[in-house]
């Protein structure tokens, strides 16, 4: 059948999938719930039991560390599921099968299939007079079966929100896996840190084994609380394993880390910024976890192998030359403070502007804040989103911070990227960078690979 369907058509197919998602709740408004994603993998035979999961939550950092988790256990010859949340340019970029999105037709075919099952839960959930399924319960059944029937050895699973009620919650983490756990949806998961690592500690299960990196003390004293209640391993950065060193280099830097069975020494890891190194870290003690309970060195080979095919899209990604674009997805102020002392340290432009959107229920001011030491203007615009913060609103908050000289407000992204491009291309030392909103960063993406820009990396 599939020679008689085109990679055209099956493209179109896999569009109506992605629209049969979205008109579902969408991600903005998740439920507070695991019985409706539970009632739908069960009519679906438990799919996520099929393999070994790798789970990861935390504030920051946690795609860049589930694709580098991914990227070694790869390099091992496991076939591999991925799911990260969200997309930058096509909705297959969230599910990855041995290290390439899902196609057009597996998308489909699996989809065909859950679709039934699906329509029962949501009847069910109707007659009860509760909300049907959400776009993300319905992506985790869907990613959860598709990795059964491909099938995966391993599936390394981020989370889309929180932890504890989260949809992707449903799958049991042989290793779960923490990164930096700030404030940031706090709506939904907390007005503390304290709460929100509450609710991300949900996902250690009993017997599991804990991988978490560096935290402020609130945050660790619940991981070390929940691991203990589950009778959970927890290994924790920097007593457990560490960056031991990093150095600059062309395309990226040498990462020294320290593991927690071994040390692996001035790797090089084509990713920017430190933050990248610590994410490495804690990536490489999950697989040491995964593969040995942390008690067998990973070989010095694979782990080369495996940071060297490592990508993280839209964190300090390159999409332009002369001038020179970059994209980062930092959307909240820690996000933002990593992006500029990156900035700092593997760059050295004399000037750097910022084009800047971002969503209402994000602390845009907090953002600005943390770019304005190396900024020398803002061009103020809105993502393509519902959720988006009017541009002219967003205007007034960065005219607070650094003056009305260096804001520069677009009604259009298109506009402000462009014009962007245009000031930073009057001089070799400039430099553009897109951030502030994921939704931002994708529609540059994939504008830059429209246009063909030479060293778009899209």
């Amino acid at each position: 059948m599939s020679d008689e369907i085109s990679a055209e058509d099956w493209h179109e197919q896999a569009e109506a999938v992605y629209q049969a998602l979205l008109a579902r709740v969408g991600e903005g408004a998740p439920e507070r719930r695991l019985d409706a994603t539970r009632r739908a993998v069960e009519l679906l035979g438990d799919p996520q039991r099929a393999y070994p999961i790798v789970h990861i939550t935390g504030t920051n950092g946690k795609t860049s560390t589930s694709r580098i988790i991914e990227s070694l256990l790869r390099a091992y010859g496991l076939r591999t599921g991925l799911l990260t949340s969200p997309h930058l340019v096509s909705f297959t970029e969230r599910i990855v099968i041995d290290g390439q999105p899902v196609s057009d037709e597996e998308l489909v075919r699996n989809w065909e299939d859950i679709r039934p099952y699906l329509e029962i839960v949501d009847a069910e959930l109707e007659e009860q007079g509760k909300a049907p399924l959400t776009f993300f319960e319905a992506l985790t059944a869907l990613a959860y079966a598709i990795f059964a029937d491909s099938p995966v050895d391993v599936a390394v699973i981020e989370v889309g929100m929180g932890g504890e009620w989260d949809s992707t919650n449903v799958g049991d983490g042989q290793v779960a896996v923490f990164t930096p756990i700030s404030l940031d949806h706090t709506k939904a998961l907390g007005d503390t840190v304290e709460e929100i690592a509450r609710t991300k500690s949900g996902i250690i299960k009993p017997s599991a084994d804990v991988v978490s990196s560096a935290q402020v003390p609130e945050a660790l004293d619940v991981l070390r609380e929940a691991a203990a209640l589950t009778e959970s391993s927890l290994a924790v950065q920097p007593r457990d394993f560490d960056v031991a060193s990093t150095k600059v280099a062309v395309g990226g830097q040498l990462v020294t880390v320290r593991g927690r069975a071994a040390t692996y020494e001035d790797v090089f890891l084509p990713l920017y910024g430190d933050h990248q190194a610590q994410n490495a870290a804690v990536a490489v003690a999950a697989v040491e976890t995964f593969l040995g309970r942390g008690s067998q060195p990973l070989k010095a080979d694979l782990v080369e192998e495996g940071f060297a095919t490592a990508t993280s899209p839209g964190r300090l990604q390159l999409i332009g030359i002369e001038p020179t674009i970059l994209v980062d997805a930092a959307h909240n102020p820690a996000g933002a403070s990593t992006l500029a002392e990156a900035l700092r340290r593997y760059f050295d432009f004399d000037e750097l502007t910022f084009v800047i959107g971002s969503l209402a229920d994000k602390d845009a001011r907090g953002v600005v804040r943390a770019l304005a030491p190396v900024a020398t203007q803002f061009f103020v615009t809105a993502p393509a989103s519902e959720r988006a913060l009017d541009a002219e609103d967003l205007g007034d908050i960065v005219r607070d911070e650094v003056g009305d000289e260096a804001t520069i407000v677009y009604s259009d992204a298109i506009d402000a990227l462009e014009s962007a491009r245009d000031w930073a291309g009057e001089s070799g030392r400039r430099a553009v960078v897109v951030t502030g909103s994921i939704v931002l960063v994708g529609a540059a993406i994939a504008y830059a690979g429209d246009q063909e820009w030479k060293g778009n990396g899209a």
